[in-house]
């Protein structure tokens, strides 16, 4: 799965703010996602991430 610094995906469940997007910050072995909604910071692993993506789209500028 091709994900990079800079989009914004779509998880299957919400944030506790109500968010479902997340910009990420970081790529790698691990994924550093920022919630769109409220800007809490959280580390996940690639496998996991890649579970529950929904949807994956280039931020606008």
């Amino acid at each position: 799965m091709e994900i990079h610094v800079g989009q914004i995906v779509t998880l299957k469940k919400t944030h506790p703010c109500g968010s479902k997007e997340w910009k990420v910050l970081r790529e790698g072995m691990d994924f550093r996602l920022k919630c769109i909604g409220c800007g809490h910071q959280i580390m996940i692993p690639r496998k996991q991430l890649e579970k529950a993506v929904r949807g994956i789209r280039d931020e606008e500028k």
